[in-house]
Order: structure tokens, then C-alpha cells, then sequence
């Protein structure tokens, strides 16, 4: 059975928190893949760099602040689960960087819109229901 997402106070105050972290985190993804992705590379590789760094950051700040008193121990499970669910929103903003810039020959920015609102929604509901419980 799966378990419902309780918006209580607490369920409100974690997505406050995970929203504060997740503009930050949005701002600096958004911003070296705008620059790699104008200037320097393909936008389909600058997508994993701006990744990689956003997720780096993210990890400490989502597991230290968003999701306090949730997932206490730092241990490989907990690790591996906030991974596959990254993962999951790095697919996700491929899949958006893709459609965006290649069949419709948009400019590079235009993947910024959903890696910016549909993406942090989605991890979030992930790392709240599966990995930070």
C-alpha cells in the first residue's frame, strides 16, 4: 500500500524549506547551464555538468536543512535512494533539454522553464515519500 503524502504542519514547513534550498539550487544550475550550454557545449552535456554541481550541493543542504529530523542517519541506503531520485530530475531535464533545443529548435534557455517548476516538484514528492520519510 502506498503511503499518502500528510500535508500537515511539519509536511508544510519541509516544502518551505526544500523550496528555499531548491530556488537557490535552481539559480546555480540554471546559471552554468545557460553559460555552457550558449557558449561552450552542446545543451545536452551542459545539462550534466550544471547537474552535477547542483546535485553535490543539494545533498547536504536537502538532507542538513529541507528535510531535518527525516532520515537521521547519513548511510549508503540513504545515499543511493537520494541518488536514483536525482537521478530521476537529471533525466527529466534531459528529456525537457532534448525536446527543447533539438525537435524544436527552441533557444537554450527554454529547457530552464520545466527544469525550474516541474523538476524540483517532482524530486520533491520523491525525496519526501521515499527517501526522507
Amino acid at each position: 500500500m502506498a503511503t499518502r503524502l500528510n500535508f500537515d504542519e511539519r509536511t508544510f514547513s519541509q516544502l518551505v524549506r526544500f523550496a528555499v534550498v531548491g530556488f537557490f539550487l535552481a539559480g546555480v544550475y540554471s546559471a552554468i547551464y545557460w553559460y555552457l550550454a550558449t557558449y561552450v557545449m552542446p545543451p545536452m552535456l551542459a545539462v550534466v555538468f550544471a547537474f552535477a554541481v547542483a546535485v553535490s550541493i543539494g545533498f547536504v543542504m536537502h538532507s542538513r536543512w529541507s528535510f531535518r529530523g527525516h532520515g537521521k542517519r547519513e548511510d549508503r541506503r540513504l545515499k543511493m535512494k537520494f541518488l536514483l531520485v536525482q537521478a530521476s530530475g537529471f533525466f527529466l531535464n534531459e528529456a525537457f533539454t532534448w525536446v527543447l533545443t533539438g525537435p524544436l529548435h527552441g533557444p537554450t534557455w527554454w529547457p530552464l522553464v520545466p527544469a525550474i517548476f516541474v523538476t524540483p516538484l517532482a524530486t520533491y514528492i520523491f525525496n519526501r515519500q521515499w527517501v526522507f520519510r
